[in-house]
């Protein structure tokens, strides 16, 4: 199985990967999973939201245990960030069928879609819009880099976009989602390849306009320039500093810049922030400071700034007792918290949730050096068929 994902939509520039939300790589990744659940015999099924679902047992039934992660990437990112949790889900109900495990409560694997909102700047939008985090008036207004809206580029792969929204109905019949990740730091030990997942701190996405005026690079006197970049630039360290100093991330990892010519003072830059803290008091006023600091330079500098807010999730406590469940059950494994948003953190408002992590060496995500041992890789199968074993068999 992971050698049939590794080539699609693998750059071969970067060595990274280029899964955005349905474009041709992505509906190779969907085609892959509808085969992994056909040739399983497994029941398929594409929701509403675009969330592919492969079923054992009555999909109607209630209190099911679900797993599954996501195939879609960061630009350039790796190859285990989502495919690890999808793939060892497909493992892990291989290894349950050769232990010839009786479940008495229905399995599903799933496959949300647009996780990492590469393509249109919202994180997890395929598990956001099935809770009602994301509702179908805000969909509909995103759009990616071209210009092309969320539900045109769904119709263009062939999902239809006006049935998009919350699905209750489909939640109320889950007893628990366990997702499957690799770790995204250096904190397992070689002697424990497996966490399991305590909490996910709020983040959330900010997007800055930095409003200047254009003008030429090689006759404008320094004094007379009015020049975004610079108030950009300055607000890219005092982010670095404030966050530091806070204990918290922050992290400006794009930026758009009008009219991009060499020669060419900028009338505009737009520089995306990603925020992140252990408790929303800090990370509340860490993104307020940084935006007090970007404001006072840009009076300097004679730049107005603007400061939207595009994406926002709470601290997310994963399910106390089916936390200390899965922990018990993998024998006293260690407990993590993360930085990271996952699909389980969306869907933790609605449903039992928990996280299981897998060793990851490097410490690097989101990039093509993003690594797992395949012993690790397979002692995470174990551990999701243990889980899974635990949880569809009372």
């Amino acid at each position: 199985m992971w050698a049939e994902l590794l080539p699609v939509g693998r750059s071969a520039a970067s060595g990274g990967y280029r899964r955005f939300a349905w474009n041709r790589a992505d509906a190779e990744c969907r085609a892959w999973f509808e085969q992994q659940a056909r040739d399983r015999g497994l029941h398929y099924e594409l929701d509403r939201n675009g969330n592919q679902w492969a079923w054992l047992g009555d999909p109607a039934g209630e209190g099911a245990v679900v797993t599954g992660s996501h195939l879609d990437s960061v630009p350039d990112g790796g190859a285990f960030d989502g495919p690890l949790g999808v793939v060892s889900s497909f493992a892990a109900l291989d290894e349950l069928r050769d232990r010839g495990t009786a479940l008495t409560r229905p399995l599903a694997i799933v496959n949300f879609g647009d996780e990492e909102g590469a393509r249109f700047g919202v994180a997890c939008i395929g598990s956001r819009l099935t809770a009602g985090v994301l509702a179908k008036e805000q969909a509909y207004e995103l759009r990616d880099a071209d210009g092309v809206r969320l539900p045109d580029a769904m119709e263009r792969a062939g999902q239809d976009p006006t049935a998009i929204g919350a699905d209750g109905d489909r939640l109320a019949r889950i007893g628990a989602f366990v997702e499957l990740h690799v770790e995204q730091g250096r904190y397992l030990t070689e002697e424990h390849p497996v966490g399991v997942a305590s909490a996910i701190w709020p983040h959330g996405r900010w997007r800055f306009d930095f409003r200047g005026e254009a003008n030429h690079a090689g006759t404008t006197r320094i004094e007379d320039r009015r020049d975004p970049m610079l108030t950009y630039a300055n607000t890219v360290l005092a982010a670095r500093k404030k966050a530091k100093l806070a204990g918290a991330l922050a992290t400006f990892g794009k930026v758009a810049v009008e009219p991009n010519g060499t020669n060419a003072i900028a009338s505009l830059v737009r520089g995306w922030l990603d925020s992140r803290a252990a408790d929303e008091a800090t990370l509340t006023a860490l993104v307020e400071e940084i935006g007090r600091a970007a404001a006072e330079r840009g009076e300097r500098d004679g730049v107005e700034v603007g400061l939207t807010r595009e994406s926002y999730t709470p601290v997310v406590d994963f399910d106390g007792p089916l936390r200390d469940r899965l922990a018990a059950r993998l024998g006293g494994v260690p407990v993590l918290p993360t930085g990271a948003g996952h699909d389980a953190g969306i869907l933790a408002s609605a449903v039992p949730t928990a996280m299981l992590f897998v060793r990851n060496p490097s410490g690097v995500s989101h990039s093509p050096a993003e690594h797992a041992e395949p012993a690790d890789c397979l002692a995470g199968v174990t551990a999701l068929a243990d889980v899974l074993e635990d949880l569809a068999c009372q």
